[in-house]
């Protein structure tokens, strides 16, 4: 497996000192000074096999001192380091330091030669043992400063410095390429196929994304595992923290883009139709509940995996940063929703922003600090506030629609107004989101108003009265929310705007038809929707029936009432004989009123099959019977023939038949007649 290409690199010394002579006498692999490290004999901790420093022509470096023997040498310095209270009593610096310093410097050139076959995680005991060196180098050049904070750095300090931050700079460089070959992996490829292609659920899309995400192999994890306890330890950890943070964060953002994520400034909302924007909105719901469930997860653990063991809190900090910058990013555009103009077909979108928002507000408890998780929420809430309110105004602005939807022609035969269809089917859509609209109510819209339908009703000089009172409020239905209340407020304001527009028809008949049509609708509205149902309780719903069967005794009235009268027995007999011209009349008004209501009240329109039924129904009950009976006794008074075909135009049968194809919306209808 060949070497994995670096880029040239530099050592970065910040503000530590390092003379040039020091760093020449470093990086001068000519050097007089040899060792021989014995690769039988592992250094402390882990000790790995075959371990052997060779010179450039590959032949052993003979008469110097072993890898154990200056190791040794140098974990007794730093006991004896560390152990020290009185700085007046430094022990002397033995050349030992300087061996080992080389002995590292030789390990990593290992690695960081340009011509150096070896990449980092290739050979674990050989990664061990560097990582071992290191860290007890660091550790042995951390104590030389902290015992000669002032003094003019003595060449071992100096040394060791710089051994120190050449091994920190090709940690950094190792880190850095394990995470940029994390950026796009081919599980990551394989998601994003997925996306296009995928003909499962979404659940088991994202517990596949869930179990795949980041994508980053465990001997990767464990490999940063270790760079990053040993960058740390060093003191690196801002260097560690940056190169990671950042990389990560990229990484977060190719993901969400993946999935569909678009940024877009506030302004770029403002300008936007609201077609295009709905797109957006849906790619914006689906990649926010996808980071939720999938993407933040997944750094969580990433992060934990790598920092968790040995720096928790270093951890928490690191993703905390992340999940931190995903949620803003997230927030800017909901935000802008909230900004644009507010019109009655962007409430469900708002909603849908909303709920969004709650979903990954839940999800922050479970991922975050709770000092973190308190600050997101803040930044949520102030945002969801924002989209609450925007969603009241809204529902609100339905009051303004219907009191501003004044007609001056009526619908053409007492069919259901648009008004009614739209307003309806809008409170149903709506209750699709009814715990969501309870909640953004109960917080944003509490009038005088609601907060007088959320008293229970009582009467304040008879206490006695309260069973009653809980009696009559289970009737009723439960106790009223702002929402309930508002909702109920939509509906009275539509009843009375329908009462008004049925007062364009000229023909009462047909007005109390246009209130059965539209009454008739509503009701069925509020019984499929469980909702509405649950809102508007039980009275309601007995009152709209009730005043449904009087629409119907008023049109049966207006209508076939006066027909009747055509068919009244009395004044026909006189002295018990007949009196013909009088039938005559009756049988000549009987047709003619006939023939007018079938002509008109086949144009009209009853669309809801039950209720054209009972009309039917309830029509033919009367009519029939006492067309029957009336014919039966009078009708043979009529000359068989020419008489008889002009006075008896319907046949009991015809009066059946025309009942039948009344309020279908049909022009121009003959009649069926039937000779006698």
């Amino acid at each position: 497996m060949g070497k994995t290409p670096r880029p040239t690199k530099s050592i970065s010394f910040n503000d530590r000192s390092v003379s040039k002579a020091d760093k020449a006498a470093l990086l001068n692999k000519s050097s007089s000074f040899s060792v021989h490290v014995d690769r039988r004999l592992p250094p402390p901790h882990r000790t790995p096999s075959s371990v052997k420093t060779e010179n450039s022509d590959g032949r052993d470096q003979e008469n110097g001192a072993t890898l154990k023997e200056v190791s040794e040498e140098i974990d007794g310095l730093l006991e004896n380091l560390s152990s020290i209270v009185d700085v007046s009593n430094l022990p002397e610096i033995p050349e030992s330091v300087e061996k080992f310093a080389k002995m590292v410097q030789l390990e990593i050139e290992k690695y960081d030669s340009g011509d150096s076959p070896l990449n980092f995680g290739d050979d674990v005991d050989q990664d061990t043992m560097l990582v071992n060196m290191v860290s007890r180098l660091s550790k042995l050049s951390n104590l030389l400063t902290k015992f000669s904070p002032t003094q003019k750095p003595t060449p071992f300090l100096s040394l060791t410095t710089l051994v120190v931050q050449h091994a920190m700079t090709f940690m950094e460089e190792e880190l850095r390429i394990i995470l940029e070959d994390a950026m796009n992996p081919k599980s990551a490829k394989h998601s994003s196929n997925n996306v296009a292609d995928a003909t499962g659920s979404e659940e088991e899309e994202e517990e596949e994304g869930a179990n795949n995400y980041p994508g980053i192999s465990q001997d990767k994890i464990s490999n940063m595992r270790r760079i990053v306890a040993l960058m740390i330890s060093a003191g690196y950890e801002t260097e560690c923290c940056q190169v990671y943070s950042i990389l990560r964060r990229n990484a977060f953002k190719e993901a969400m883009n993946l999935h569909g994520f678009d940024k877009i400034s506030i302004d770029e909302v403002q300008r936007m139709q609201w077609e295009a924007l709905e797109d957006h909105i849906g790619s914006w719901i689906k990649v926010v509940k996808y980071a939720a469930k999938v993407l933040l997860p997944g750094e969580k653990r990433l992060c934990d995996s790598v920092f968790s063991d040995s720096h928790p809190s270093i951890s928490e900090a690191m993703f905390s940063n992340l999940i931190r910058s995903a949620v803003i990013l997230f927030l800017n555009f909901a935000e802008a929703i909230g900004m644009t103009k507010r019109s009655a077909e962007r409430l469900f979108k708002v909603l849908d922003i909303y709920e969004t928002l709650s979903e990954l507000m839940a999800a922050l408890d479970g991922l975050c600090s709770d000092k973190c998780a308190h600050e997101l929420r803040s930044e949520l809430s102030s945002v969801r506030r924002r989209l609450g309110e925007a969603a009241v105004s809204i529902f609100c602005d339905l009051e303004n629609s219907i009191k501003n939807d004044v007609a001056r022609n009526p619908v053409p035969g007492g069919a259901v107004h648009p008004l009614t269809r739209y307003t309806m089917n809008y409170l149903r859509y709506a209750c699709d989101f009814k715990e969501t609209l309870e909640q953004v109510f109960s917080l944003h819209h509490v009038t005088e108003q609601h907060l007088e339908a959320l008293e229970p009703r009582r009467d304040p000089g008879h206490k006695e009265n309260n069973n009653n009172n809980e009696h009559q409020n289970e009737e009723s239905g439960p106790k009223q929310t702002p929402f309930a209340a508002e909702l109920i407020c939509i509906m009275e304001l539509l009843d009375a705007n329908l009462e008004a527009k049925s007062k364009l028809y000229k023909d009462p008949s047909l007005r109390f038809i246009f209130l059965m049509n539209n009454g008739r609708y509503i009701l069925q509205k509020i019984k499929e929707s469980a909702e509405i149902n649950e809102m508007v309780g039980n009275s309601c719903r007995r009152k709209r029936s009730s005043e449904l069967r009087g629409y119907h005794k008023s049109y049966q009235r207006e209508t076939w009432s006066r027909v009747l009268q055509c068919l009244n027995q009395e004044g026909l007999q006189v002295k018990g004989k007949i009196q013909k011209p009088v039938l005559k009349e009756r049988f000549k008004n009987f047709n003619q009123m006939f023939e007018e209501i079938h002509k008109a009240q086949s144009s009209w329109v009853v669309s809801d099959e039950q209720l054209r039924s009972e009309l039917r129904v309830s029509i033919s009950a009367v009519m029939i019977p006492a067309y029957r009976s009336f014919m039966a006794r009078f009708g043979q008074h009529f000359t068989p023939g020419r008489q008889s075909e002009k006075y008896i135009k319907f046949q009991p049968e015809d009066i059946e038949s025309t009942i039948e194809g009344l309020f279908e919306g049909n022009q121009n209808l003959s009649m069926a007649r039937r000779k006698t």
